[in-house]
């Protein structure tokens, strides 16, 4: 079985959900959580605080930089993710509409791993 991360993407400037809106998402994302852990599809999962919170670490010609904020310059940030076992992508797609329905845009990758034929 091959591995998928599946990453939940927010968008600076889309408005912020209100709080009732976010209890939602939670009881949904642990509906899901719970629904991946009986299939056995679950490996790992969690959401990640705002991306201000992020600190960037660089080695450059053996120099150490850390700054604060996300890596990329980008609209999008990754909010949380999930780690799956699926049999195949179509499976994995299959988790994601659940999950994107749950929590907003989704994006899915399956790991590279050398090992699998």
């Amino acid at each position: 079985m091959r591995q998928y991360l599946i990453s939940v993407h927010s968008v600076e400037g889309e408005p912020v959900p209100s709080d009732d809106e976010m209890q939602i998402v939670f009881r949904e994302t642990a509906r899901i959580n719970d629904e991946m852990q009986a299939t056995g599809a679950w490996v790992f999962g969690g959401g990640l605080l705002p991306h201000d919170s992020a600190t960037v670490v660089r080695v450059d010609g053996g120099a150490t930089t850390m700054t604060d904020g996300p890596f990329a310059e980008t609209r999008e940030h990754l909010a949380g993710f999930w780690v799956i076992r699926c049999a195949d992508l179509d499976q994995a797609l299959a988790w994601a509409e659940k999950c994107a329905t749950a929590c907003g845009p989704v994006e899915v990758r399956p790991f590279d791993d050398l090992s699998q034929d």
